[in-house]
């Protein structure tokens, strides 16, 4: 096999002096933070889909990038390239991880079993990458909502027989999987939703999404798959209204149909601000609940009210993120950058400058998420604002020991309680700024 990116270096750590394009500034993968390795805190995984297949086509023009990689695009020998071309381009940058959907592997054929076929064999051919090298799988999914037949959705269709093509992708995808070692499953819920309630019934089609799930575990365990199974959250696009708005409703849909024991949230960036929260809000909501599984590292345009992918640069964003995920106790799954270049960064070069800036992005998020915590005042702050529950009275509401009768008479004898105590909002983020930016 030929170099494919031939003017592109393995990817070096220069540190935050370097003026090298090519080069990490603060993504050093073995400096120790808290304990343990960059590396093991993030581990990065290559999107499949946007990195070796999307080329910079939008709804008002055609492809900017070549991601062709010499060969004839829906072919197997294009299959092949992209795979030859996406484990050379994580070589370079010590990326250990990729995700992908059944479709981005290879071309979709009329008939499944022909597509099945291709998938097993791009999967052998994938494995004897992943052999040589040591790269792994971090998880896979199915497209289930690129395809026509799936205009109103997959497990939430009206279609019986559109359906059962979905339990099939599905079977196929969980089989592929297993087959390379994947850490995770992920639902992602492109069109499992409604554009209006006059032609919908919703409680039949959360019913019938959920009875897909369970099939989906059930046979997962019985192929050996011991991972975790993902919901990845968003309210909305392609469908007006998602079943999966964000972390708290996925949560409680999973809970209601009790799935609650094998999935955990793969939160994206760019899904929790479309659904009006903060990344850092749906991170909390995963891990208070114990669901916090996997990320998928990308940003949104505050200006734009649709679903950007951008590579992450907002180092603000990705302190927050790492303070909750260090907080968590780190993630099951991992960082994938479900990211792309923006339509007229259409280079090779572009390409490994994205990865580049993600990286060190959330290496300087890890570094200054660290410093957040070991410099203490945030918590030392949360712990006073709640020290009224600490004894007397609020100890006994906490330990369930009172009752709304003893509590109503503490009122009426108190007369009217005094303010609570400041939130110091503008005291705190001003901690938050001089852990970034101390010392300039």
């Amino acid at each position: 096999m030929s170099e494919i990116f031939k003017n592109i270096p393995v990817i070096p750590y220069e540190g935050p002096a370097s003026a090298n394009p090519l080069a990490f500034k603060y993504y050093d993968a073995d400096r120790v933070i808290m304990g343990k390795p960059m590396k093991e805190h993030l581990p990065f995984a290559m999107a499949w889909w946007h990195n070796l297949c999307a080329a910079g086509t939008d709804m008002f023009g055609r492809d900017t990038a070549d991601k062709s990689f010499g060969c004839e695009k829906g072919s197997m020998e294009h299959a092949k390239a992209k795979v030859d071309a996406g484990f050379e381009f994580m070589q370079k940058l010590g990326v250990n991880y990729f995700c992908f959907h059944d479709v981005d592997i290879v071309p979709e054929a009329d008939d499944i079993k022909e597509t099945n076929r291709r998938l097993d064999e791009i999967s052998d051919y994938i494995l004897e990458k992943m052999n040589a090298t040591g790269i792994k799988c971090l998880w896979g999914t199915a497209n289930m909502f690129s395809n026509p037949r799936f205009m109103n959705g997959a497990g939430s269709t009206n279609s019986a027989d559109v359906y059962c093509f979905a339990a099939a992708q599905v079977k196929k995808a969980l089989d592929i999987t297993v087959k390379l070692g994947g850490k995770g499953y992920v639902f992602w819920g492109g069109r499992e939703g409604y554009e209006t309630l006059l032609n919908t019934d919703v409680k039949f089609e959360q019913e019938n999404i959920a009875n897909l799930m369970k099939m989906a575990v059930a046979y997962g365990r019985s192929i050996g798959f011991t991972g975790d199974f993902y919901i990845e959250p968003k309210p909305k696009e392609p469908m007006k209204h998602q079943y999966d708005f964000d972390a708290a409703t996925a949560i409680g849909f999973l809970r209601q149909y009790g799935l609650d024991k094998d999935f955990k949230m793969n939160i994206e960036a760019n899904h929790a601000t479309l659904a009006g929260h903060t990344f850092q809000h749906d991170l909390r909501i995963s891990a208070i609940n114990g669901m916090l599984g996997s990320i998928d590292a990308n940003q949104g345009d505050y200006l734009l009210g649709w679903d950007t992918d951008e590579f992450p640069f907002d180092v603000y964003e990705t302190t927050m993120c790492m303070y909750e995920v260090l907080k968590a106790g780190g993630l099951t799954g991992g960082f994938n950058f479900d990211a792309k270049n923006r339509r007229p960064s259409y280079t090779v070069e572009d390409m490994f400058h994205a990865y580049i800036l993600g990286m060190d992005a959330f290496a300087l998020g890890l570094i200054k998420a660290a410093k957040l915590i070991e410099d203490g005042r945030i918590d030392a702050f949360i712990k006073e604002r709640y020290a009224s529950y600490s004894e007397g009275i609020g100890a006994k509401i906490r330990a369930g020991e009172t009752t709304l009768e003893e509590l109503a008479a503490r009122a009426e004898a108190m007369g009217a309680p005094a303010l609570p105590g400041s939130g110091r909002q503008e005291y705190l983020e001003s901690i938050v700024n001089s852990v970034l930016f101390g010392g300039c």
